[in-house]
């Protein structure tokens, strides 16, 4: 069983930075690939990053590359999203998501958090 939790999201102006933090429950942490996935209203969820449970592999898709990092802290058992450059379009309540299969957590991952709100004003 694993429970996480989003903390870290607020109002920030376009241009600037956020960084999201995902703490999670368990012993196991470290055997749970984590993503991270984010729903504007009125549109589907969007996957925005993922990080194997070792932490030596991430993936992004490319519309995010270069403004979005993924990195995790296996001793804190917490997980990081940090953002720049953030666009209006950013806005969205974040999530994060745990699966013990880092392919799985890009798709349909079995954990969620209850997410963050994360709102760039332009």
């Amino acid at each position: 069983q694993v429970q996480l939790a989003e903390s870290g999201g607020g109002l920030v102006q376009a241009g600037g930075s956020l960084r999201l933090s995902c703490a999670a429950s368990g012993r196991t942490f470290a055997n749970y690939a984590m993503g991270w996935f984010r729903q504007a209203p009125g549109k589907e969820r969007e996957f925005v990053a993922s990080i194997s449970g070792s932490g030596s592999n991430t993936y992004y898709p490319n519309s995010l590359k270069g403004r979005f990092t993924v990195s995790r802290d296996n001793a804190k058992k917490t997980v990081y999203l940090q953002m720049s450059s953030l666009k209006p379009e950013d806005t969205a309540v974040y999530y994060c998501a745990a699966d013990r299969d880092f392919t799985v957590v890009v798709t349909k991952p079995f954990y969620w958090g209850q997410g963050t709100q994360v709102t760039v004003s332009s």
